[in-house]
């Protein structure tokens, strides 16, 4: 299945050298991802600094600030320090160019001239893993708002002031009832022994009880509290996410909708 683009992250290209731009720009036409150019160092921090990257392309040998240079600066930013980045250099290099550009945080490193279709891989690769980080955060942002939800079920209040008025009104009807009229007079027949029961008074009933309340779950704020620490764990994670840490992040979202599922249903919503 075929993975729509991501419109809201490009990719900086970084080259002093023109034809090396429009050489990058013919390369990475076929990711339908829009391309931003910089011709320096400075131009790139700039440009990182105005809009969002998924990836950016840095050449190591630029007049002023260096690809290194470059790259160590983009790391020191907390807003572009996420960013990953691949270097790109001549093949006649200093052999520790490679150790040097992992050294201050890049993620690639390749020897022009490269292929393209390596490099339109490798590209797409960063491309991918963004918008995974991407749908991963808003997942996340999506439980904090139903944790923090002030929405909660609360148990039941008193019995409504009708009920109250009602069984008031039936006591005071049953005490105000007329009382029985007199027991008539004893028959001769009935003998002394066997005297008449006497009519029974009339009978107040005592106001119904109201329902026992129920007592609220004691252990809704500690599920909270854990929870809420759960989800915090995943923000960390999503900062510092890299590749082989998107099936733990999946994992990690899939534990916290089943937590949320299981305190909804013990709560009645």
């Amino acid at each position: 299945m075929t993975t729509a683009p991501d419109t809201s992250a490009g990719i900086l290209i970084v080259d002093d050298m023109e034809e090396n731009l429009v050489a990058l720009e013919a390369v990475l036409g076929s990711l339908s991802q829009k391309v931003v150019r910089a011709r320096s160092g400075e131009e790139a921090l700039k440009a990182m600094l105005r809009e969002e990257f998924a990836v950016v392309l840095i050449d190591v040998l630029m007049p002023g600030m260096n690809g290194f240079e470059t790259a160590a600066n983009i790391k020191g930013l907390d807003q572009t320090k996420d960013v990953p980045i691949i270097l790109l250099t001549g093949a006649s290099v200093d052999p520790n160019y490679a150790y040097r550009g992992y050294t201050v945080g890049a993620a690639d490193f390749l020897i022009k001239p490269f292929d393209p279709w390596l490099l339109r891989t490798k590209v797409n690769v960063f491309l991918d893993l963004h918008r995974k980080n991407r749908q991963l955060a808003a997942q996340a942002e999506q439980l904090k708002r139903l944790l923090t939800s002030d929405d909660h079920p609360g148990g039941e209040g008193p019995p409504p002031a009708a009920t109250t008025t009602t069984a008031a009104a039936t006591a005071g009807a049953d005490a105000a009832a007329p009382a029985p009229s007199a027991s008539p007079a004893v028959s001769p027949s009935v003998s002394a022994e066997h005297p008449p029961i006497p009519p029974e008074g009339p009978r107040t009933q005592p106001p119904p009880e109201p329902p026992p309340q129920p007592a609220a779950p004691a252990s809704d704020a500690s599920r909270l509290a854990e929870i809420a620490g759960q989800l915090a764990e995943v923000e960390l994670l999503l900062r510092d996410a890299k590749g082989s840490d998107k099936k733990r992040l999946a994992d990690r979202i899939a534990e916290l909708e089943q937590a949320v599922g299981r305190l909804m249903v013990s709560r009645g919503t």
